[in-house]
């Protein structure tokens, strides 16, 4: 084999290799993938049917029912517009309570019934941390010192 056939052979090698590995991990990506989804969204059918999907809104006030094993959950997530009945099992984060920002990872029940893998609560747009809140009520009030004494 002459040397200029080796490189093409190499090059051809190299192309087929980066290209099986390009699609290894496009297809590991998309298994991965999970979208979001409103309340009002997945009451429109507007959600996947067989896939893994987020939504995500406020708990609504006095719908947390805890089931007699323990563990699993059932309350109801609003955009204010719709609301999702939500089914979990396992144990909530610290955070979860009614009236509070939640999203949930998982697929629909045939019942109509969210059935969550993970649950992550948050807290509203409007919180803050109170390092960050410090820091900006400095610099606002520096600012204002600066551009009055100028």
């Amino acid at each position: 084999m002459k040397a200029r056939q080796k490189r093409i052979l190499f090059v051809a090698v190299a192309v087929v290799g980066v290209s099986l590995a390009a699609g290894l991990a496009i297809s590991a990506l998309r298994s991965n993938i999970s979208y979001f989804f409103s309340p009002t969204q997945v009451m429109a059918d507007e959600h996947p049917t067989d896939a893994v999907f987020r939504v995500g809104g406020l708990v609504v006030e006095n719908s947390l029912e805890r089931q007699p094993d323990g563990l699993t959950l059932t309350f109801d997530v609003t955009d204010n517009a719709a609301t999702v009945p939500v089914r979990y099992t396992g144990i909530l984060p610290d955070l979860f309570s009614e009236g509070q920002g939640v999203v949930a990872k998982g697929r629909m029940g045939p019942d109509g019934v969210f059935i969550a893998e993970n649950v992550l609560a948050k807290h509203d747009e409007s919180y803050m941390p109170p390092e960050v809140a410090d820091t900006l009520q400095a610099a606002h009030v520096e600012g204002v010192v600066e551009s009055a004494v100028q």
